[in-house]
């Protein structure tokens, strides 16, 4: 049975830096180096950009076939 998240297990540094209106969240996966980017508001609140950066490292980690 797979688990019910693919990035169960793996380490996942998020880095917050506010530019002005916009906060731009990099998260990035430990074991295959793959780093990525969102901006959001600052109105959007850190758990918010925290899901979604995590959600497109999800996406990119799928669509270079390192996760299933």
């Amino acid at each position: 049975m797979k688990p019910t998240n693919p990035l169960d297990g793996r380490e996942i540094l998020i880095e917050m830096t506010q530019q002005g209106q916009y906060v731009k969240v990099t998260a990035f996966d430990t074991k295959s180096l793959t780093e990525v980017s969102i901006q959001g508001p600052r109105s959007a609140g850190e758990a918010m950009l925290q899901r979604n950066a995590i959600k497109r490292l999800e996406y990119v980690l799928r669509k270079n076939g390192i996760i299933d």
